[in-house]
């Protein structure tokens, strides 16, 4: 008896000393949420002068499939972004609207907290449609070339049951588009956002 109490002990000792996984093998995630899209603060010098990208926020939609304990592949889809550039002397001068699929592997820390970082890095794909002069380029053919770039990502899931939690999380995302005006190139836009979101992540 004594040994038994005692292998039963060491082993519930040894349980609790190990620390839990934050996510296994074959484990799948969704999430839904918002996320603002935040250009770098900068300026990009065209021929057409000092061109800088406003904020937006839209719905996201993440899934993410766990290959291997901890690591994960994400999808992020979201409502098309909608984007107004301007001009420091001629104002706001084209409306443009895109979508930015993300795929990322992320690492899941193991911990024994109710809160689990993550880190990741992906690709991006970003597409513009509907572009549109407006302002006094009002009429003045428009577009955007599509873009494909690194993405960087990490966050923090803040767990509230056994198979749901809540995310905040950071990306760092690389969009540069050349554009087109009056049927001329005018040069390279460098967007290059911070895409800031929170979401509730179900796990099944």
């Amino acid at each position: 008896m004594k040994k038994i109490t005692a292998f039963t002990l060491a082993t519930a000792l040894a349980s609790a000393a190990a620390p839990a996984l934050a996510q296994e093998q074959g484990d799948m995630t969704l999430g839904f949420g918002f996320a603002s899209v935040m250009p770098a603060d900068k300026t990009n010098t065209t021929l057409a002068g000092n061109l800088s990208v406003d904020d937006n926020v839209r719905p996201t939609l993440t899934f993410e499939y766990f290959v291997a304990d901890n690591i994960g592949v994400e999808v992020l889809a979201a409502w098309p972004f909608e984007h107004t550039v301007s001009h420091p002397a001629l104002g706001d001068i084209v409306k443009t609207k895109h979508l930015p699929p993300t795929i990322s592997v992320n690492y899941h820390f193991t911990n024994k907290s109710s809160v689990t970082p993550f880190v990741g890095v992906g690709v991006n794909y970003t597409t513009f449609w509907d572009d549109n002069a407006i302002g006094l380029l009002t009429g003045t053919p428009v577009s955007l070339d599509d873009s494909w770039g690194i993405a960087l990502h990490a966050g923090l899931d803040f767990k509230l049951t056994e198979r749901s939690s809540l995310r905040t999380d950071i990306r760092w995302i690389d969009i540069d588009t050349d554009v087109t005006v009056g049927g001329a190139d005018i040069g390279t836009v460098s967007i290059d956002p911070l895409v800031v979101g929170v979401s509730y992540v179900m796990k099944f």
